[in-house]
């Protein structure tokens, strides 16, 4: 990995402050640059994203998270775009059904992920239980879990549960062949006001914005406080963060895809090899084509 993106990663071995990091980092990259770097990064991808179709060893998780107006979406359009879609699939998870109540809340995840030999991509992921479920702890009595029918029994302990359960969901994971990339786009308070009024005065971009979003902004500190907790609690070696400087979008996008570049590089994946018996039959099936 590129060393302007090393200091990205989060990996649990000491506490980590949102306060310091900078939310307009550029590793001094320019926009053109940047957009040009991009564009290299996503043809590599593209063809290791052919050998691990081809030689079905291992699987790639991406999960984004952010606040509102980070650029989770276009980061999504933009780094994925050389994809071939039928080695990629993307979710994006809103509210739970009340099927999905009926679960504990790993389940739809669980049945989200992607084979191996493809890329899953989840926007926003089974991490909204210990975020937007941590702000809003009322919301986990929709769960029905037995000895918690009052907030008030919402306390330390559960949440360590919580934390425990993704370390272990992610340590099976990774145990089993998928590759894990966990990328929080880190915008700043002053960026996301800009992004909004931007979708308030552009008619083409008013179906972006919701009222509830100002609310969920009111929040902000409560937000950051349930991000750095869980980025702490669950940044692990074999899954860790990735902290995105997310005001610069066409920053990013690139780190993104740098980021996952060099994943899956090192991952040494191959073609694979035929044996004698199916090399004779190459060998026949040439002949016989030849021969017509």
């Amino acid at each position: 990995m590129k060393n302007e993106f090393k200091s990205l990663i989060v990996q649990g071995d000491k506490k980590f402050s949102l306060k310091n990091v900078k939310t307009d980092y550029t590793g001094g990259y320019t926009k053109q640059k940047a957009k040009d770097a991009l564009i290299n990064s996503k043809i590599e991808i593209n063809h290791l994203q052919e050998k691990l179709y081809a030689s079905a060893t291992h699987s790639v998780l991406i999960l984004f998270q952010a606040m509102d107006a980070a650029g989770k979406d276009s980061a999504i359009e933009h780094v994925m775009s050389g994809l071939n879609p039928q080695g990629c699939q993307v979710f994006s998870f809103k509210v739970p059904t009340s099927e999905e109540y009926q679960h504990d809340f790993l389940w739809r995840h669980y049945k989200a992920l992607p084979e191996r030999g493809r890329i899953g991509i989840h926007n926003r992921s089974h991490y909204e239980n210990v975020l937007v479920c941590k702000v809003h702890p009322e919301y986990i009595l929709s769960e029905n879990i037995p000895g918690f029918a009052d907030v008030k029994k919402i306390g330390k302990d559960f949440w360590k549960q919580r934390y425990q359960s993704i370390r272990n969901f992610e340590e099976h994971l990774t145990a089993n062949g998928t590759v894990i990339l966990k990328f929080f786009l880190n915008v700043s308070r002053e960026e996301q006001k800009e992004r909004f009024l931007e979708r308030i005065d552009d008619p083409t971009k008013n179906w972006k914005f919701s009222s509830g979003d100002i609310k969920e902004r009111a929040l902000w500190d409560d937000y950051m406080k349930a991000y750095e907790e869980a980025i702490n609690e669950t940044s692990t070696e074999n899954a860790p963060w990735h902290i995105i400087p997310a005001d610069k979008k066409w920053f990013a996008r690139l780190a993104i895809s740098e980021i996952i570049e060099e994943k899956m590089k090192s991952l040494n994946l191959k073609f694979p090899i035929l044996g004698e018996e199916e090399q004779g039959k190459l060998s026949e099936s040439k002949m016989a084509l030849l021969g017509e």
